[in-house]
Formats: C-alpha cells, sequence, structure tokens
C-alpha cells in the first residue's frame, strides 16, 4: 500500500504535532537535524483520526524528520520507509542524542523530510495519509473495519464507509467483550480493539508466542486455485496476532521462527527454533506476497516447509513454546 506524508509549507515555529489519517495505529520517530547534531526520538503511537504533540516549544532546527510504522498486529509494515536519510531507532521509547551512528541496541531507519503547516491553534501540524485520502471520520472508520477484521469479524472490504455489514461486525466484536455500543467512542477503543486481537479467538488462526523470543511467522492460504504466501507478522513474547485470513479458504498453512535482536534464526541445541512442516512454499526475507509456488528458488525465492492447519470448526490457535 502507497502511503503518503500529505504536509505543506510553512515558516511558522511552535509546537509540531502529528495527526493520523491512516487505518492503521501507528508509532512515530522523529528527527531534528540541526547545523551538525542529529538527534531522534520515539515512538509516540496515534490512533487513526488522532493527533499527537511530538515536540513542545520553539522549533530552531534545520530540519524535520520522520518515520512512522504500523503496529506489529498488522503483520508487516505496510508503510514503506524511502526518505533519504538513515538514523538510529530503539525497539522501545528511546532518545538519541546522535542518531547518525548507531550503538549497540539501536538500528538504522529511513527517515523522509517533512515540512509541516501551521494549524488553526497555531501549532505546526504534519499529515500522515494513505493514498485512500480518508478524511478523520474515514479513517477511524477504516481503523476499526481493519482491526475487525483482523480479529475474525467480517467488515470487508476496508474503506472507511459505514453500512450493514460493518455494523454487524462491530455489534458482534462488542457483544463478544462485554461492551455497550457508546464504548466505540471511547478514548480507549482501539486499545481494547488491539488487546483482542493479541489474545485467542475462536474464529480464525491465531498464533500466541510463549517463547521469550521474538518470533516471525508466514501463512500460506489456499483458496481452490492459488495458494499465496504472505509474510513476515511479528509476533512479540507473551502476545497473540491473528493474520489476516479472509474470504474462502480450502486450506490454511504456518511457519514460523524465532528471532534475536537482529533479526536472525535463534538456534536451540544447534537446530533453528521454528515451527513449520512438509509443504513448500515460497518466502523471502523481507516483507512478501507470492501468489506462484514453484521453483521458489529460480524465481529469487527461499523454499520453505509449512505446516498444515487443522482449522477444524472454524478456529485454531498455534503456540509457540520452547521445546
Amino acid at each position: 500500500m502507497a502511503v503518503i506524508f500529505f504536509i505543506l509549507p510553512t515558516s511558522a515555529r511552535a509546537d509540531l504535532k502529528l495527526c493520523n489519517r491512516m487505518s492503521y495505529v501507528i508509532e512515530a520517530a522523529i528527527g531534528i537535524d540541526d547545523k551538525s547534531a542529529t538527534a531522534t526520538r520515539g515512538w509516540f503511537r496515534i490512533d487513526p483520526a488522532a493527533c499527537r504533540v511530538v515536540v513542545q516549544g520553539t522549533l530552531t532546527a534545520d530540519r524535520i524528520l520522520l518515520n512512522a510504522r504500523a503496529l506489529p498486529v498488522y503483520g508487516a509494515s505496510p508503510i514503506p520507509q524511502n526518505g533519504g536519510d538513515t538514523l538510529c531507532v530503539a525497539p522501545d521509547n528511546f532518545v538519541i542524542a546522535a542518531a547518525r551512528q548507531c550503538r549497540a541496541g539501536q538500528t538504522p531507519a529511513a527517515f523522509t523530510q517533512i515540512v509541516p503547516s501551521k494549524a488553526e491553534d497555531g501549532n505546526l501540524v504534519a499529515y500522515l495519509a494513505e493514498d485512500s485520502e480518508y478524511d478523520d471520520e474515514q479513517a477511524r472508520l477504516a481503523g476499526v473495519q481493519r482491526l475487525l477484521v483482523i480479529a475474525g469479524f467480517d467488515a470487508a472490504p476496508i474503506d472507511g464507509v459505514d453500512g450493514p455489514k460493518t455494523q454487524a461486525a462491530l455489534a458482534a466484536f462488542l457483544k463478544s467483550r462485554g461492551l455497550t455500543a457508546d464504548f466505540v467512542q471511547s478514548p480507549n477503543f482501539f486499545t481494547t480493539m488491539i488487546e483482542a486481537v493479541q489474545s485467542p479467538s475462536s474464529a480464525g488462526l491465531t498464533w500466541c508466542n510463549e517463547t521469550p523470543h521474538r518470533v516471525m511467522a508466514a501463512v500460506g492460504i489456499d483458496d481452490g486455485k492459488t495458494v499465496v504466501s504472505r509474510g513476515w507478522y511479528r509476533i512479540d513474547p507473551g502476545k497473540c496476532l491473528h493474520p489476516d485470513v479472509t474470504g474462502q479458504t480450502r486450506r490454511i498453512f504456518s511457519f514460523a521462527e524465532a528471532v534475536d535482536a537482529e533479526n536472525r534464526t535463534v538456534k536451540f541445541k544447534d537446530r533453528p527454533l521454528n515451527w513449520g512442516g512438509t509443504t513448500a512454499l515460497c518466502t523471502r526475507e523481507n516483507k512478501f506476497e507470492i501468489s506462484e509456488q514453484g521453483d521458489c528458488s529460480t524465481r529469487g525465492f527461499a523454499s520453505t516447509g509449512f505446516a498444515a492447519v487443522d482449522m477444524g470448526s472454524g478456529g485454531k490457535t498455534l503456540r509457540f513454546a520452547m521445546p
């Protein structure tokens, strides 16, 4: 999905806030480039249709830079980063004073220069937007639809347009959590939805990571005509995740492996710590969606052994644990 940073030029200097007009809950990091020093700080979580102040006070920086990522519940981040600056970030909340030379525990990330506009309240504002060009109301509804689908409720298509199908899926979700209809307007609603996505479900496929390591997972979907392999989905220790398996499926396949902080496969007793099977599907190191499964190696892909998942009555939870 193409993502744009919708920005307008300005010469004003004030607090800087970021506004999210995407259908994803995102985390943002900013870079402040001031003469010979470049600092970064993050992560700032911003829900769809919400804004957040990320810099307070007068801005005197030569340039302001931005990196944004979707939460792990969405799988491989749908937000491409193609900025011209490479700066250091850390996995959790961080402030890095010298951000052009990464140290232990820091990783390089692509940052894009932004030029915010002046808002009516006098602050500077930059909008994060998808190519769908949602307004605030549409972005919030599309964000709800997307999490409903991941949680196993049929709210597709994800288009920011309300209708009976979306309302039925939302009502079913609220009932499953013991919530009333007015809770949809609660400031904690997206947090509640994400918690639901990260817990086992009686519908669809659920992965749960019971190891102390980060797990990267991939899914294969056979609709009777084509087998599509898709990855990677990041599952943090102690968390669960529902891959976005929608539509009519005949068979589902799963592969997962534990990785370290450098994204290298973890080994246990000299063997890779992974969970797969005998069905060979194509994968690659980075984010992928592959619809043709033959001759993986000749097309530049890896051939990976996936396990067939018995969905039984419609729901299956796979738990990844230490041997």
